[in-house]
């Protein structure tokens, strides 16, 4: 994708998905933070089927980590991958009552310190708790991010670092929540919906596509030559 593409790009998000914002149930930066965590290789859907109870049971990390290991995972045992999210939510509280005082700080190299917050629950909470600038690549904005052709990057840090510099910072988490909702609605992994997509003129992979289809299309329809003898 051109540089000078980049605000048509903004544009079609913003009238597509002009309330995009972090689809996850949370009333608090804690809630917020435990929410991303159970999300990993899980739906929005279930996590939020599964944390109003949760949190309304355990609403903070002095009484969440009073659990013990077996309360933890039946508590979220629908979550894929319980067992271990479990391990890493009880440490975690643990960790911000004996160093923070039971708060989440607005820090990121302390969330990335912490079991199961990588770059991208980190990333989220900055953005959506305190208002960061930032940009999380989950796998629908790092599968949009190739096809539109805003990276050509071979791991998430650097479609992190090409997105960073290429879109505008006031448009980071704006963006990273509107390619989300894309991803989930029309740019499907298997099947993506090239043919209803408005950002059609600006993808790199349907141009891609439509010219290797025009080029086949073309040679489908050529008069093969006929031997004569």
């Amino acid at each position: 994708m051109k540089k000078a593409e980049i605000p048509g790009l903004i544009e079609h998000l913003q009238q597509l998905y002009p309330d995009a914002n972090c689809e996850l149930m949370y009333r608090n930066p804690f809630e917020l933070l435990i929410a991303v965590v159970l999300s990993a290789q899980c739906t929005d859907k279930l996590v939020n089927e599964v944390t109003p109870g949760l949190f309304e049971n355990y609403p903070t990390p002095e009484v969440m980590a009073t659990l013990t290991q077996e309360e933890m995972e039946n508590a979220i045992r629908r979550i894929g991958l319980f067992r271990n999210k479990a391990k890493n939510i009880l440490e975690t509280c643990r960790r911000l009552v004996e160093e923070q005082n039971g708060e989440v700080p607005n820090d990121y190299d302390y969330l990335v310190s912490l079991p199961g917050v990588g770059r991208k629950t980190a990333n989220v909470v900055l953005s959506v708790a305190f208002g960061v600038p930032a940009i999380a690549v989950d796998t629908h904005v790092d599968r949009l991010s190739h096809r539109l052709g805003l990276t050509k990057a071979t791991n998430v840090l650097d479609t992190e670092k090409d997105l960073m510099r290429k879109l505008p910072k006031e448009h980071w988490t704006f963006t990273h929540h509107a390619l989300i909702l894309h991803g989930r609605r029309v740019c499907a992994a298997r099947t993506p919906k090239c043919a209803m997509c408005p950002l059609q003129d600006i993808c790199s992979h349907f141009k891609k596509e439509s010219k290797a289809a025009t080029k086949a299309s073309a040679k489908a329809s050529k008069p093969r030559k006929t031997k004569t003898s």
